[in-house]
């Protein structure tokens, strides 16, 4: 298969190398020049632009954009629209808002398959967890890429019409924040309680048999092992916010109570104040560097 693959940050390449372990052809574009150099000599076909991206793909179109969610989204949707028709697939697999997936779905000539993708650069050698939303035959005509850039076939589905893959991750996301805040709270007791404990080897403990154990409490053995036991510099400010918030809002229009989702939501709003702080928020701040290498905000920075 062909895929054309547009957006070659963090996730974006590793749905490129992905894709061609698997013995597909891979056409690669981004704003970044350097990027696409970097996908050309991984074996991709590099394309100077959206246009010649698309105009490098044969007759049915396969694209899968991997692309900051909102105006840059609509912005490749307007510059790929000329160039598509209704045999043509594209899959957008960032973090977009379910409702801006339906309105696109609509009103793109194209099939267009929502895909809600978990598993952040850390999960790059073991591949993705994919949530698929849009046309059944776009999907089973994209399988061989799920296969590939998923943790295999049981690492996707589809959920349903458009809107449903990106609907499924927001709600994913919520329950992220919830056990990200559960970890920390447990830990901060154990940091501030009546022994002297080891961190590191309570979570490596725990994951060893232990009902909670998880890959988020992995991702706390590892903090804890190249932070220290205090959690050194790390800042008590967790960023994000955004799916975590579409989950409260819709939880409250369909009447459904999520209230460990809110408070967890609340607890990364108050960590952006001038108050000096939680160990349970300072960890929920390196654990989104463990699964998604985003930035972590130090007590040093300022």
């Amino acid at each position: 298969m062909q895929l054309g693959v547009i957006g070659l940050g963090r996730m974006g390449r590793i749905v490129v190398d992905r894709t061609l372990d698997a013995g597909h052809d891979v056409v690669a574009f981004d704003l970044d020049e350097h990027a696409v150099a970097d996908a050309a000599d991984a074996g991709a076909e590099p394309a100077e632009s959206v246009v010649d991206l698309a105009e490098r793909l044969g007759d049915d179109k396969r694209i899968w954009l991997m692309v900051p969610a909102g105006d840059a989204v609509d912005a490749a949707l307007d510059d790929l629209e000329p160039h598509l028709d209704g045999d043509d697939v594209v899959v957008d697999g960032g973090n977009s808002y379910f409702e801006d997936s339906v309105r696109r779905a609509e009103s793109t000539d194209a099939a267009y398959l929502d895909c809600g993708t978990s598993g952040g650069p850390a999960g790059a050698a073991v591949g993705f967890s994919l949530m698929v939303g849009g046309p059944k035959w776009a999907y089973d005509e994209l399988v061989p890429v799920f296969d590939a850039v998923a943790t295999g076939p049981d690492g996707h589905d589809r959920m349903g019409p458009a809107g449903s893959g990106h609907y499924v991750k927001m709600v994913h996301n919520g329950v992220e924040y919830a056990l990200m805040q559960t970890y920390g709270e447990g830990f901060e007791l154990l940091a501030n309680g009546r022994y002297d404990l080891d961190l590191e080897s309570v979570a490596r403990t725990w994951n060893n048999g232990a009902v909670i154990r998880s890959w988020l409490l992995e991702l706390c053995e590892e903090a804890f092992r190249e932070e220290g036991n205090d959690l050194g510099t790390v800042a008590d400010r967790v960023e994000g916010g955004s799916t975590g918030t579409w989950t409260v809002q819709e939880a409250l229009e369909q009447e459904v109570a999520v209230p460990l989702i809110y408070e967890a939501l609340g607890e990364r709003f108050d960590s952006r104040t001038e108050d000096p702080g939680k160990f349970s928020r300072r960890l929920a701040n390196r654990l989104r560097y463990g699964f998604g290498r985003h930035d972590v905000p130090r007590t040093d920075d300022a």
